[in-house]
């Protein structure tokens, strides 16, 4: 379970920023709130608000960013940038990451310093009793343009020349492909998102099109799909699947073309896909990216997550996670949200809130931080009212 994360430096966010899952003792037990392997309560959601283009997406791209870096970064170029956006008052200065979580019974802090052109610190360390002990660390020295590398023994990466040639590449990344047993596992760390480096992916032909392949491919979770929308009331039956030839010459390369199948006064019918409801694609989509984590453990970053739903359906998809029967693994749920509506479900240690001040920085602090603020209070109506900031003002 993710623990934590803390960056700098990041698109909107200037300053070190910190956001935690963890809660305290005086937080009630809820089926919200979960223990990791090492005993530590965790909250299983995190609701992000705040006023348009005050950062909320921006808030949560930093776990996407280091997941994709430490699982996936070995697949640039050897010399490509790193796809890394500061903040455009310090596109000089580097970028910091550091994110703790547990998994497979070990707690571990990866962490990592880096700009565009290559990786100036880089660490991993796991947590024996009360401390962490490194398991790598990796560090720019800019007299001998190369880096300093120490690993403990049972980490055995015995091609650390290639570290110095991969500058724009992890450690984790680079490991993985040389069969290390810590970074293969650590890569299993599952994190979906339907936010990418430009931000929200749109439900247009194209992604709709891999969401279908997805499908496609794993009955399972289409079955899973299918049965949801069914119990929700959305008039929707299930989806069909056709190949089709793309070009009469090359007849081995198809695409598949969706169908929502529903029930009418004559039988059943179908429409194309795109002729289905927003509502209706919105969580085709949506639990493309969840019910993976839900399945196997893991993180769910999503931008948005009402968007084209009714406020009330907010619940039943909180509820996925809420309950051990669909989240046997205690997967999480880190999501941007514009309805306040979901301030009735969830304690205030579980709202993030994100403003931007007038020289464009974002920060960010959980609302369980502001004093004052009681546990048995309304945080719907005392958002509403501005009494947390957070919220557009009209001049």
């Amino acid at each position: 379970m993710l623990r934590k994360y803390r960056f700098r430096n990041f698109f909107s966010f200037l300053n070190e920023t910190e956001v935690s899952l963890t809660v305290s003792s005086h937080v009630p037990d809820a089926y919200s709130i979960a223990r990791d392997d090492r005993g530590q309560r965790v909250s299983k959601v995190l609701a992000v608000l705040g006023a348009n283009a005050s950062g909320k997406t921006n808030v949560l791209k930093p776990i996407v960013f280091t997941h994709w870096f430490a699982r996936h970064s070995f697949q640039l170029e050897p010399h490509a940038p790193i796809p890394l956006q500061p903040h455009a008052e310090a596109m000089d200065q580097p970028s910091e990451f550091e994110t703790e979580f547990c998994f497979d019974g070990d707690v571990w802090r990866y962490r990592v310093v880096l700009t565009t052109r290559r990786v100036l610190e880089e660490s991993l360390h796991r947590k024996t009793s009360s401390q962490f002990s490194y398991v790598f660390v990796r560090k720019w020295v800019k007299a001998s343009n190369s880096y300093e590398f120490k690993q403990k023994k049972s980490f055995g990466l015995k091609a650390a020349e290639v570290i110095d040639a991969r500058q724009n590449a992890s450690v984790l990344s680079i490991a993985a492909q040389y069969g290390i047993d810590v970074a293969i596992k650590l890569s299993r760390f599952e994190v979906t998102s339907n936010i990418n480096f430009l931000g929200r992916l749109v439900n247009d032909i194209q992604y709709l099109g891999q969401l279908g392949s997805f499908y496609h491919q794993n009955p399972d979770y289409r079955k899973r799909m299918e049965s949801l929308l069914r119990r929700w009331d959305l008039g929707f039956q299930g989806v069909e699947f056709e190949e089709v030839v793309r070009d009469p010459e090359k007849p081995e390369e198809k695409n598949i073309v969706m169908y929502g199948r529903h029930k009418g006064r004559t039988g059943s019918f179908r429409l194309g896909f795109r002729q289905e409801s927003s509502g209706t694609i919105a969580l085709f989509s949506l639990l493309a990216k969840l019910l993976p984590v839900l399945r196997k453990g893991g993180v769910a970053v999503i931008d948005e997550l009402e968007s084209d739903l009714h406020p009330l359906m907010l619940e039943p998809v909180l509820d996925l996670f809420f309950d051990e029967r669909t989240n046997p693994h205690n997967a999480q749920l880190l999501f941007t949200c514009h309805a306040a509506e979901v301030l009735k479900h969830l304690h205030k240690s579980q709202v993030l809130l994100v403003e931007k001040n007038a020289l464009c920085e974002s920060e960010a602090w959980r609302l369980d931080s502001v004093k004052g603020v009681r546990a048995d209070e309304n945080l719907y109506a005392k958002y509403l009212a501005g009494a947390y900031s957070a919220v557009p003002e009209f001049h």
